[in-house]
């Protein structure tokens, strides 16, 4: 797989006065790394955004800094939006070292079908959307693909230990934590759900009713 490239370059704007680089498509990044003296850079937005939507928080990227002719190798660490509009606001790269391994959290993806969920009353229930691993960054998945296959019955989970990874990737998370379980809408819950409704209504129709003063006064 070709590795991914980014250009950029030192930014010499700091602080609230970055909100005009965005005004002219540029986002202000931050690279730090082991080892490394920590840098403010910037980027094209347009471009910035295109890497982002392939490379995730996984794969590897090359960032060609200045005039260098020699590109780095980082991972991106965090993305700043808008909560809002969206707009992005800042990336921090973080520099790696291909002989050291590092920490990141890899998405986990549901493929397949689980037989246990063609029952009515059964839903799938997922407690882990992403996996902690520690590896080499050249060993970093782009996803985990759990097959949902082998949940046939209401009750049954996958856990964290059920994932197979590769020799050289150890997971962080724990092992007897639930990634996906199939939970059943029991008849007790159902039964909880009609009650709460007649209670709802017994209480608007008191609301509703009048007062008996006021019936009282009425006939006055």
């Amino acid at each position: 797989m070709d590795q991914i490239e980014l250009r950029a370059n030192t930014r010499e704007v700091l602080g609230k006065k970055v909100r005009f680089l965005r005004r002219q498509g540029i986002t202000p990044v931050h690279l730090f790394g082991h080892g490394i003296e920590s840098a403010a850079l910037q980027c094209d937005t347009g471009q910035l955004q295109r890497v982002l939507a392939q490379a995730g928080k996984t794969r590897l990227i090359g960032l060609r800094l200045d005039k260098a002719k020699k590109s780095r190798n980082v991972v991106v660490r965090e993305i700043q939006r808008d909560s809002q509009t969206g707009e992005l606001l800042h990336v921090d790269f973080y520099q790696v070292r291909m002989a050291e391994k590092i920490k990141v959290e890899v998405p986990i993806v549901l493929v397949g079908e689980a037989p246990a969920l063609k029952s009515k009353g059964n839903m799938l229930m997922q407690e882990l959307s992403k996996l902690a691993i520690e590896c080499l960054p050249d060993e970093i998945p782009p996803k985990i693909e759990l097959d949902l296959s082998p949940l046939t019955e209401a009750e049954q989970a996958i856990q964290v230990k059920d994932i197979a990874l590769g020799k050289g990737i150890t997971v962080l998370d724990d092992p007897e934590s639930i990634v996906v379980k199939v939970g059943a809408l029991t008849v007790e819950r159902v039964e909880e759900v009609v009650k709460e409704v007649v209670v709802e209504e017994v209480i608007e129709a008191a609301k509703a009713a009048p007062l008996p003063e006021e019936e009282e006064s009425k006939e006055e």
